[in-house]
C-alpha cells in the first residue's frame, strides 16, 4: 500500500485484505509481520489502534476496572469498518494513519531467511503474473486483532480469514510473562490481579464461541455459513432504520443497538483455523502462505 500511489502506476488496484485473528497472545500479530516481510509493498492494520480514547474505555459493571476486551466497548467499530472500505476502495492508507504497535514487544519467533526468500519470490511472481495479464496491481493489507472476527462489516471485508488457536493455560502464562501494553495515548496498562480469568478469559468466549461449532472455542470446526449472508448482516449492521412508530430518540437508539448485537459474534465464512498451539512459527507461515497462492488459482 505504501509503495504504490496513484502517481506511480495508471494499474487498477485491487486490495486483498488478509485477516490474522485470535486471542491475545496467540501469536497473531507475529505471523502478521513475517507475512508483511514476503507480501510486496503489504502493510500491516492493528485493530489494536481502533481501540476508543483511554478515557471513553468502558469500566467493568461487576470488577470496576477499565475493560480494554469487551467486544461490544473495546473497538470503534463504525471507525474500523469505515477505515477498512475507505482502503478497499483508494489502495492506500490515509496519511493521518498511525500505529502505536511499534512501542509493544513481541517474543522473537523466528523464520529461517531461506524459506522467506523463497516465498517472496513467489509471491513477487504473483504479483507479476497478474499485473502483466490483467493490468492488475495487487495491494495486500494484513489486519490483525483480538477481536477481529466480530463485527459483520470487518468481516465482510476481509478477503482471507485466518484464525490462531490456542488454548486457556498457554495463553493465560503468555500474557502473564507480558509486562503490560503500551495504549495510543502514550500511557502504559498493566492488568490488575484477576484480570486474565475476570474479563479477559469471559470477553474471548463471548467473542468466538458462536464461531465455532458447539460453541467449543477449543476443539470445535468452524462453524458453516455463507458469504452472502454475512453480507447481509453487514448491510443492515451499519445503516440505522427509521422505525414506523413514534418513539423517543434513546428508545431508538436503544433498540438499534440491541439489534447491530444480534448481528456480532456469528459463524464467519471460509474461516481457516489453525492449530497455532501445536504448529511451529514456520509451518503457520507456510499454511497461510499457501492459501494466499491458492486465491491466484
Amino acid at each position: 500500500m505504501n509503495g504504490y500511489s496513484p502517481s506511480q502506476s495508471n494499474l487498477s488496484k485491487k486490495v486483498i485484505f488478509i485477516g490474522v485473528g485470535g486471542a491475545t497472545c496467540s501469536g497473531k500479530t507475529t505471523l502478521a509481520k513475517h507475512l508483511r516481510s514476503v507480501l510486496p509493498g503489504s502493510v500491516i492494520i492493528h485493530q489494536d489502534d481502533f481501540a476508543p480514547p483511554e478515557e471513553l474505555v468502558p469500566i467493568h459493571p461487576i470488577h470496576n476496572v477499565q475493560d480494554w476486551d469487551d467486544p461490544e466497548g473495546a473497538i470503534d467499530w463504525p471507525r474500523m469498518v469505515t477505515f477498512l472500505r475507505r482502503v478497499k476502495e483508494t489502495g492506500i492508507l490515509p496519511e493521518d494513519h498511525k500505529s502505536h504497535d511499534g512501542l509493544n514487544k513481541q517474543d522473537p519467533m523466528p523464520i529461517p531467511q531461506d524459506v522467506l526468500d523463497q516465498w517472496r519470490s513467489r509471491f513477487q511472481e504473483m504479483q507479476d503474473s497478474v499485473r502483466n495479464s490483467s493490468g492488475v496491481e495487487l495491494v495486500w493489507g494484513l489486519v490483525d486483532g483480538f477481536l477481529l472476527y466480530w463485527h459483520p462489516g470487518v468481516i465482510q471485508a476481509l478477503d482471507t480469514r485466518i484464525f490462531l488457536r490456542v488454548s486457556y493455560p498457554t495463553l493465560k502464562a503468555r500474557r502473564e510473562r507480558r509486562f503490560g501494553y503500551h495504549t495510543a495515548e502514550g500511557s502504559f496498562w498493566r492488568d490488575p490481579p484477576g484480570y486474565w480469568d475476570d474479563i479477559v478469559w469471559p470477553a474471548y468466549l463471548k467473542a468466538h464461541e458462536r464461531i465455532f461449532e458447539g460453541g467449543d472455542i477449543d476443539h470445535g470446526s468452524a462453524a458453516l455459513v455463507d458469504d452472502e449472508q454475512t453480507a447481509t448482516v453487514s448491510d443492515k449492521a451499519m445503516k440505522i432504520k427509521v422505525p414506523e412508530q413514534n418513539i423517543t430518540q434513546g428508545e431508538m437508539q436503544a433498540s438499534e443497538s440491541k439489534d447491530e448485537l444480534s448481528r456480532c459474534g456469528q459463524p464467519v465464512p471460509r474461516l481457516l483455523v489453525l492449530p497455532a498451539e501445536d504448529l511451529t512459527m514456520e509451518q503457520l507461515f507456510t499454511a497461510v502462505c499457501d492459501r494466499l497462492l491458492s486465491l491466484n488459482s
